[in-house]
């Protein structure tokens, strides 16, 4: 299944992505499930975020970098899931910063995940989908000035 949230911001797509680093990674942890950050190498190929859930069961999560780059109009970078926790069976998430004018751009967040169970994808999609709403709110905070 797949999610993607579209968040237009201020600033140059690539001062935007250089913008994805640990602090702002904390800023957009939900506040449920509540987690503890264990290790953070950063955005480009060959790091890893490493994250523990603490409830509702404890349970880690790691994310390898698997791809980044950009070009005139676009920077991004790919996370897919190494260790996840119940239900997921897989997971990508393509952060990509797309120009639209000098001084703006578009964040995207693609995220394709799968259960492994049909049903449950479906189940999964608005939960995922309201987990990441609150970062348009965010990422417009964090790039507005």
């Amino acid at each position: 299944m797949k999610v993607v949230l579209r968040t237009k911001v201020k600033g140059n797509y690539r001062t935007v992505m250089a913008g994805f680093d640990k602090e702002l990674f904390l800023a957009l942890a939900p506040p449920f499930p509540p987690i503890k950050l264990e290790k953070f190498t950063g955005s480009e190929k060959g790091d890893e975020v490493h994250i523990r859930f603490k409830a509702p069961v404890n349970s880690m999560w790691i994310s390898d970098i698997t791809d980044h780059g950009f070009n005139e109009s676009e920077a991004y970078f790919i996370d897919k899931g190494r260790v996840l926790p119940w239900p997921l069976k897989s997971w990508t998430h393509r952060h990509i910063v797309r120009k639209v004018k000098d001084q703006e751009s578009e964040i995207i967040d693609d995220i394709e995940y799968d259960s492994g169970i049909g049903f449950l994808n479906i189940l999964l999609y608005p939960a995922l989908y309201l987990g990441f709403l609150p970062r348009k709110r965010i990422y417009k905070r964090y790039f507005s000035s």
